[in-house]
């Protein structure tokens, strides 16, 4: 018989939010607000969905790289698709500096994409699951295969236009552990359901120390999900 326990590895402070191209409740355009939300938290990773890169909407703008410059995060984008001139997806932002990034079409009326980032210790993925309940499940195995190509732990976060009842909520939890409670995050004025996650691929030992949602009604028409995780080793 193999004895696995285990050792502490370290702990990291992961945000998600769909900040709606950074577009609040008003409808405002503000970089330096949708800055300041990531800044009052300052987590280790931030997966951000909704973004515009390039487009006519936000007047050719990589929104992605404003915010970066703001907060002094590295940026990864990850297009889902061309719009107006330019493109739309989503992002993560690091502090670390990350070793690779790629991303992977997934399903959707709306084509959908599965952002990944390797950094030294762990994987993050961040995604935006489409509107309709079929799609969202197709997109599982895509997800399932990512995560098991990886040798480290593998955070997955994002919008997932789901709730916790859900069959996609019950078919993602036999392979990750959700780390992110169930508060509800949407809409910001007034939350309502939790469509909002942050999750941990069950091979590797992930717990949460502490999961919050900002009281933050106006920046977006979501409200920011952040969760600190504890990361063990197996020795």
């Amino acid at each position: 018989m193999v004895c696995i326990t285990h050792s502490i590895f370290g702990q990291v402070k992961v945000m998600t939010y769909n900040v709606r191209h950074c577009a609040g409740m008003d409808l405002v355009v503000d970089y330096c607000r949708t800055a300041s939300v990531i800044i009052k938290q300052q987590p280790d990773l931030v997966a951000l969905q909704e973004l515009d890169s390039m487009t006519g909407r936000s007047r050719q703008c990589d929104q992605l790289g404003e915010l970066a410059n703001r907060t002094s995060y590295h940026p990864i984008f990850g297009s889902a698709i061309n719009y107006d001139g330019g493109k739309y997806g989503v992002g993560i932002l690091t502090r670390e500096q990350p070793l690779s990034a790629k991303h992977i079409p997934l399903p959707g009326e709306e084509s959908r994409t599965l952002l990944v980032v390797e950094l030294k210790d762990y994987v993050i993925a961040c995604t935006h699951l489409d509107l309709v309940a079929s799609e969202r499940l197709a997109s599982v195995p895509f997800i399932i295969e990512e995560a098991q190509r990886w040798q480290k732990p593998f955070l997955l976060a994002g919008d997932w236009n789901d709730t916790l009842d859900s069959p996609l909520l019950q078919e993602l939890t036999k392979y990750f552990d959700l780390l992110s409670g169930n508060a509800p995050t949407y809409p910001a004025d007034q939350p309502q359901e939790c469509i909002d996650y942050i999750a941990a691929f069950k091979t590797h030992p992930v717990s949460s120390l502490e999961t919050s949602v900002m009281d933050e009604p106006v920046a977006s028409d979501h409200r920011p999900l952040v969760v600190t995780i504890q990361i063990s080793k197996e020795k």
